[in-house]
């Protein structure tokens, strides 16, 4: 990839020094996806937080993040990357001074979606400009370590968070974005390079509105739709609706954009026409929809059946976060010598084998040790794919496109994420409600017989419920007047079922994500192998 269609209007810095500069916001944009969900307790009690405003406040970030990565990503590519990131950064640090300083839960919703904006904003540019300022041969080195900055801020959130809540409180989740956010600017305002394309810039203003409306209307849908039980939200209007509603605009606005084709389209069609990039979409869409739909039950258990504390359980993670780290640099340099084809390949083929081993070793009485060889496996196939995927993504996209391509699979990824986090929830309750109640009655006989039957009953309507799984037990309502002995009694028994229903549950439901990684993995053997004698094979 040339730089024939873009120039730039000072002296190049060091493209490494760039990248450190790129990585450096990306992670802290990428952090604040995960490092929310540890501090929930703190912030639920001190701003004294209902469960709604809580889901919020996690969803806030995650539906305007995802919603506006296609417009950021244009923008970057008619207005330059360089003036885009830093804007970006500036909105994200102000927004996460503010989410510090919120005194309630309506403050700090409007501040999420603040940095939501800011971190849409900075993501597309990274990708943009990594595909710009380095040659074809080096590409696969600098995705390396892109990609190793994105597997390591997804693993990292929960472990950080976890030491910042107990160490200084909840309000330091956000404050630690404040010197990253200000070195990250300096540095941008130092070394990035002022890209420009030679045209005069136009935005489609409709295929944005499309877009935007589209895009909100699934992901609202997608992560509002278990809390609602899939039903109504607001009159008549019911999760379904909503859902079909931006099925219909996102037809809309593919229909808008073919019109536009011979314009400047949001999205050029041209991107889709390389089969490599068509693919990696996918893919990218399967690995994110893989790692939130192994994250959610694996915290729960860990927290809640193996009563491990949130830092605890965060170390345990931490071996897949590190391997992954340490890993991808060496999979993007060996990307560019021989192709990224078969190093993504084995990388998500080994992601679903860890994931595998991971559910071979989740037992009740299982120790952190047992899950040591799936998390190890996982690392390994985790470092193995985010450089090489961006590598045989971006390899065949001209510099003047790079924003809109950047913006699509940054899109597509969190759009993976969210339908995994929505599926696997899905999924989740729905095995948790059949293996309490075949628990409950494969243990009954630890109980009472006087008490047996009405137990079952009573934890039969729980399990079909919206029993809050997350507080690591079941509390039906005892009868009135039991003895102390009894109510002990009862109380480990339920906690038992708990455990029990719990671990079978998600060793059914984790098999969801390993069949999505599967096929993703198959699909990894479309990607077109090239002969040119001016580029390398993929």
């Amino acid at each position: 990839m040339t730089l024939s269609t873009a120039t730039t209007t000072e002296r190049r810095h060091s493209p490494w020094l760039i990248l450190f500069t790129l990585c450096l916001g990306f992670f802290m944009i990428l952090l604040d996806t995960t490092i929310v969900n540890i501090a929930i307790p703190q912030m639920s009690d001190h701003l004294k937080a209902s469960l709604s405003d809580i889901l919020w406040i996690i969803n806030a970030y995650v539906l305007i993040y995802a919603v506006l990565l296609i417009t950021a990503g244009r923008l970057g590519d008619l207005y330059g990357p360089k003036r885009l990131f830093m804007i970006g950064l500036v909105i994200f640090t102000a927004a996460s001074a503010a989410c510090g300083f919120a005194q309630n839960p309506a403050q700090l919703i409007v501040f999420r979606v603040i940095q939501g904006l800011g971190g849409a904003l900075l993501t597309p540019q990274t990708l943009s400009v990594l595909t710009v300022i380095f040659p074809s041969d080096k590409r696969g080195a600098a995705f390396g370590v892109w990609g190793a900055v994105a597997g390591v801020a997804t693993l990292a959130g929960p472990l950080l968070g976890g030491w910042l809540v107990t160490d200084f409180g909840w309000q330091w989740i956000f404050f630690v974005n404040l010197p990253v956010g200000v070195i990250a600017l300096v540095l941008a305002a130092i070394v990035m390079p002022n890209l420009r394309l030679n045209r005069r810039p136009r935005l489609d203003w409709t295929g944005t509105v499309l877009v935007t409306a589209a895009l909100f209307l699934i992901t609202f849908g997608l992560i509002e739709g278990q809390s609602h039980d899939w039903g109504r939200v607001w009159g008549p209007i019911t999760i379904v609706e909503i859902l079909a509603a931006g099925v219909v605009v996102l037809g809309l606005f593919f229909a808008h954009q073919w019109s536009q084709q011979r314009r400047e389209p949001l999205v050029p069609f041209q991107i889709f026409r390389d089969r490599n990039f068509s693919v990696m979409n996918v893919v990218a869409a399967s690995i994110a929809f893989g790692m939130l739909g192994l994250f959610l039950p694996l915290t729960i258990f860990l927290q809640s059946v193996l009563e491990l504390s949130a830092l605890q359980a965060a170390l345990t993670m931490a071996p897949m976060a590190l391997i992954s780290m340490l890993v991808a640099p060496v999979a993007g340099r060996a990307a560019d010598r021989v192709g990224g084809k078969w190093i993504l390949f084995a990388g998500m083929s080994l992601f679903s084998i860890g994931m595998g081993v991971l559910i071979a070793s989740s037992h009740v009485d299982t120790s952190r040790l047992d899950l040591l060889p799936g998390l190890i496996v996982a690392g390994f196939g985790l470092g193995m794919t985010f450089a090489p995927m961006q590598t045989v993504a971006m390899r065949n996209v001209e510099p003047r496109m790079a924003g809109a391509a950047s913006g699509m699979i940054n899109t597509t990824r969190q759009l993976g994420g969210v339908i995994g986090s929505a599926a696997v929830g899905a999924v989740l309750q729905a095995q948790i409600s059949t293996h309490l109640k075949s628990a409950a009655v494969a243990d009954a006989g630890r109980l009472p017989p006087q008490y047996r039957t009405q137990v079952i009953d009573t934890l039969s309507h729980v399990a079909s419920g919206s029993q809050d799984i997350a507080a690591g037990q079941i509390a039906p309502r005892l009868p009135a007047g039991l003895p102390d002995q009894a109510r002990a009694q009862l109380d480990a028994f339920f906690t038992l079922v708990f455990h029990q229903g719990f671990v079978g549950a998600m060793r059914a439901t984790l098999w969801l994500p390993i069949a999505v990684m599967g096929g993703a993995a198959l699909a990894v053997t479309l990607v077109r192998r090239r002969s040119s004698r001016r580029t390398e094979q993929e």
